[in-house]
């Protein structure tokens, strides 16, 4: 994996990092960053992580989006490539087998917001600033925000974030549903580590399941999201974590999962 546009991490508790480091371009996304966050939740994935964190470096920005200066000279073809690419980043999140959280802290921008969206939670600190920027630039999102946006704001919302490309701050971003959780700068990291910690000591079989019946449910009719969710559910029964869960419930305890 190359190392040199981010940092990665998996810790004692199973909480693996991802920290995408080019803090003086504001961790602006390039082709070998992308490509080294693919490499990262691929490793992560085998060392079982069980919860993951996405996060930027320096106090600047979160992700303010993809590099600009890639981008200018770009044609179709390049283009197309360069969101591929991006999709298959963003999907990656999406699917991996844990819960993933998205640290945004700082300035979160275009494919920023779109890597934050396609983490499963996403809390901001205070002086966060978000937003679908890319109309500026005579562009669209391109790596999924038309698709992930509209179901956590409303369409009316996400239509004027993108038509606009207007910059929120974590208040209002929280008010209209793009983030779940605001906390003060000076507690961002340790609230981080916290979440990730309560995540990383839940059952992972469970929430791998609960992850796939949730993603389920944007995908195909109602009928097929229930289906999925009665054998997602049902097969949970005999392992370990269910009969431990259950157990120390009657038994009134604290429950040892795997």
């Amino acid at each position: 994996m190359n190392r040199d546009t981010i940092s990665f991490d998996v810790d004692d508790r199973g909480v693996a990092t991802i920290t995408v480091d080019r803090p003086e371009q504001l961790n602006a996304l390039t082709v070998e960053t992308l490509e080294a966050i693919e490499d990262a939740l691929d490793e992560a994935a085998d060392r079982d992580a069980r919860a993951l964190v996405i996060a930027g470096a320096g106090d600047e920005a979160f992700v303010a989006g993809a590099d600009i200066s890639y981008m200018v000279e770009m044609s179709t073809p390049e283009a197309q490539a360069y969101a591929e690419l991006g999709h298959r980043v963003a999907d990656a999140i999406e699917s991996f087998p844990a819960p993933t959280v998205a640290a945004v802290d700082g300035y979160a921008f275009g494919g920023g917001c779109e890597l934050a969206l396609a983490c499963d939670l996403r809390v901001a600190a205070e002086s966060a600033v978000l937003g679908q920027t890319e109309i500026d630039l005579g562009i669209i999102p391109g790596w999924g925000g038309t698709q992930r946006l509209p179901p956590l704001v409303g369409d009316e919302v996400a239509r004027r974030l993108i038509f606009l490309g207007e910059r929120i701050d974590a208040a209002e971003a929280a008010e209209v549903g793009f983030v779940g959780e605001v906390v003060a700068d000076e507690e961002f990291d340790d609230r981080i580590d916290e979440l990730a910690g309560e995540l990383a000591a839940k059952p992972a079989t469970a929430l791998r399941a609960a992850k796939e019946a949730l993603n389920a449910a944007g995908e195909g009719t109602a009928a097929t999201g229930h289906a999925l969710e009665r054998r997602a559910w049902a097969g949970l029964f005999g392992t370990h974590d269910q009969r431990e869960g259950m157990r120390a419930f009657l038994e009134k305890r604290e429950p040892e999962f795997e």
